[in-house]
């Protein structure tokens, strides 16, 4: 998609590519690595390529689907804005805890980017 602002210029919004299918998040939970925190699981699995997949998971155990979505939309807005610092080549699984339902968006990206940090996946 393409916006031009108010002085003329093109900001182009980035694309992320995520995880769909069954399949790639069985085999990043067989396969990856995953690291806990209060709010959020992080599962990750090396990808051969020169960008990463994102798949969120919100279990019904945080709430019912006003609050799912509201989780899932801080968490890629999270990933979102610090994607350009995040090491690439990989494929991550989310995963939302119970405690997310009640946490403002600063807490959830704050968690994101101390698993990230955790994982090695931070780049500085």
């Amino acid at each position: 998609m393409i916006y031009r602002g108010t002085g003329g210029s093109i900001n182009i919004m980035k694309y992320t590519y995520s995880l769909k299918k069954n399949q790639e998040f069985k085999k990043i939970y067989r396969e990856g690595k995953s690291y806990v925190n209060g709010l959020l699981v992080i599962y990750y699995l090396p990808n051969q390529k020169n960008y990463n997949k994102l798949g969120l998971s919100v279990s019904k155990k945080v709430g019912n689907s006003v609050i799912r979505n509201r989780v899932k939309r801080r968490i890629r807005e999270s990933y979102r804005l610090n994607e350009e610092k995040i090491k690439k080549g990989y494929d991550m699984v989310i995963i939302s805890r119970v405690k997310a339902n009640q946490a403002d968006f600063q807490s959830i990206e704050k968690a994101l980017i101390h698993l990230l940090k955790k994982v090695h996946l931070w780049e500085k």
